[in-house]
């Protein structure tokens, strides 16, 4: 039998579905393979949910689970920080032990880095982790008027489409809570339009469905740095804004064990093959929010852009990776 030992970094939703995939009792093949899942969390949180926990629509303990409820038996589970990857020699380092591999997957997403930001992390609530956006349910509670901005400070950033939802959520929530025209929300993003790669047609209706909710829309605006003292937002090229509750969409950035072993391109990113999503190294995957994918340009096909990083390919990906692993 020619059994193989995979080793998964990551669990988040890439992670979790190719693990399944490897487990799926209809779809294992001739293969018993060794599946084994490296997450640093005992606790899954579920994303998508942030922003209905920053208006208090979800509870905490509704949208998190440990991770061993949401893999198939069979699938091991290592709780344990990555700390190196040595792709020559097909060894993975963690905080508690070394493990070889046959085949790797590389799902450890991306890092929020609001200290790329000079005075971000000190300003700054945020909707992009569970810890925060419990921060920023209290905040909003806690606020009975002013200026809120809303700023995406770097591309790329996870799930395109967030900012807007979540301008639009707060400023429903303030609506329920009676305090709407007591609050005025800006949302600044350094993009030209909502969801570029979504063409110009839909990012004019995310315009005008931000605008029937009254929040004013600023594009192609690059932050560069925030005074906590002042509540004063400086901008590239263009006067500081002032704000009373700043909500951020913090930089980006794939981890630096996968810089480190020399995965990653210039701009911090793992390139892929779009087709198999292969890395320049043999039998290593990587999917998810950590690659970089360039696919032709929807409305400009001669003019490339990058694959957004969202769950929906994160799991389409992995369903991808696990086929290959089980016919090879």
């Amino acid at each position: 039998m020619n059994t193989k030992t995979i080793v998964i970094l990551g669990g988040g939703v890439g992670g979790l579905v190719v693990a399944n995939e490897l487990r799926h009792p209809a779809k294992a093949g001739p293969h018993n393979h060794r599946v084994v899942l490296i997450e640093k969390s005992v606790e899954h949180a579920f994303a998508p949910s942030f922003l209905w926990l920053m208006t208090g629509d979800r509870k905490p303990e509704k949208i998190v689970t440990p991770v061993r409820t949401l893999v198939r038996s069979g699938v091991e589970i290592i709780h344990a920080e990555v700390t190196g990857i040595d792709a020559l020699n097909r060894r993975i380092a963690t905080a508690t032990q070394t493990l070889t591999y046959d085949r790797l997957v590389i799902a450890l997403g991306a890092e929020l880095a609001p200290q790329l930001i000079p005075g971000l992390s000190e300003s700054a609530y945020s909707f992009y982790s569970f810890d925060e956006a419990k921060k920023l349910q209290h905040a909003l509670a806690q606020f009975k008027g002013g200026k809120i901005a809303l700023v995406v400070c770097s591309l790329p950033y996870k799930c395109p489409g967030a900012p807007h939802e979540g301008a639009m959520l707060i400023a429903d929530y303030f609506r329920r809570r009676g305090l709407r025209d007591k609050v005025d929300i800006h949302l600044y993003t350094p993009e030209a339009q909502p969801m570029p790669v979504a063409g110009p047609q839909l990012g004019e209706a995310v315009k005008q469905m931000l605008t029937s909710k009254g929040i004013s829309f600023h594009p192609s605006l690059k932050i560069i740095s925030v005074n906590s003292q002042t509540h004063e937002l400086a901008f590239e090229g263009k006067d500081s804004v002032r704000f009373d509750l700043l909500v951020a969409i913090p930089p980006h950035r794939a981890p630096s064990i996968v810089r480190d072993a020399g995965l990653s391109n210039e701009a911090g990113w793992v390139p892929v093959d779009r087709f198999t999503l292969k890395t320049k190294y043999e039998d290593v995957y990587a999917i998810g929010d950590i690659t970089a994918i360039s696919i032709p340009g929807r409305w400009k096909p001669d003019v490339p852009m990058m694959l957004p990083k969202a769950g929906v390919f994160a799991h389409v990906q992995a369903q991808i990776v696990a086929e290959r692993i089980q016919t090879k």
